[in-house]
């Protein structure tokens, strides 16, 4: 269902966000980086709301929504591209990830970010509300179809919102195809939609880049994704910072690799 910021909750947020750019990160530290994120930012008096803007080293991650069957790769092509698979606690369905691809995961309480704390649909309103307006500021899209998560161009999925929701805090949030490779992620379906005959066709991921036929810079993407989701809680502009929000060393032994450059 599409939702309009217009047509939610008026109160503003309770303390300010905090942005981070953490650059690259495998799957199992960005979980770990995740897990204690959600515990102290969920917590009454605990960590400010948290911004974190990252790509993820290749993987696919499988949500709440997904199976094993939405990847039409066989664990022997997996294997030999180095991709893992990880079944993960957010929302939606099959993600394909790697460089190219825009990450972002909001942490926070549903209080502290002025809602109640079982508005999940005002919360997921305004996340969706950013990726829209994210989309538009790029020149892409934005197409929603009715009853379906993630937003569409011309040629595929282009940005979709996956979270969780825990004892009032959310965590994870999603994703904007800005110039990911397509070969692997042209293989996962990402999302089904209505078809004429009152069934569903599958829908694989395409990007920003393919969609319009040009070349959109990463850092474009991450800023204009920062504005439109302070925009869409009605946070003033975010104090942004460079690498983690905890310890390097409290999330794993890797270290991050610098944001993509490249577009």
């Amino acid at each position: 269902m599409s939702h309009s910021v217009n047509h939610l909750p008026s109160s503003g947020p309770i303390r300010p966000l905090s942005a981070w750019l953490a650059g690259r990160i495998d799957w199992p530290r960005y979980a770990s980086l995740a897990e204690r994120l959600a515990g102290e930012t969920s917590q009454d008096g605990g960590r400010n709301p948290t911004l974190v803007i990252f790509e993820l080293e290749p993987a696919i991650t499988i949500g709440r929504l997904g199976s094993r069957a939405d990847v039409a790769l066989s664990d022997h092509d997996l294997a030999s591209r180095q991709i893992p698979i990880r079944f993960t606690g957010r929302g939606g369905g099959a993600v394909a990830h790697g460089p190219g691809q825009v990450c972002v995961s909001l942490f926070a309480s549903l209080h502290d970010l002025g809602l109640g704390v079982h508005d999940v649909g005002g919360y997921l309103g305004r996340i969706e509300a950013a990726f829209t307006e994210t989309l538009r500021t790029l020149k892409a899209g934005p197409i929603r179809h009715p009853g379906t998560s993630g937003v569409f161009g011309r040629t595929g999925l282009l940005a979709a919102v996956g979270v969780a929701v825990r004892r009032g805090g959310v965590s994870h949030g999603g994703f904007i195809n800005v110039s990911p490779a397509l070969d692997v992620s042209s293989r996962v379906t990402s999302a089904r939609v209505s078809s004429a005959d009152g069934g569903t066709t599958p829908v694989t991921m395409s990007s920003v880049e393919a969609d319009i036929q040009r070349r959109v810079r990463l850092q474009d993407a991450r800023t204009a994704l920062i504005d439109a989701i302070a925009h869409a809680f009605r946070f003033d502009a975010p104090h942004i910072h460079s690498g983690f929000p905890v310890a390097p060393s409290a999330i794993g032994p890797s270290p991050s690799e610098p944001l993509s450059r490249v577009g």
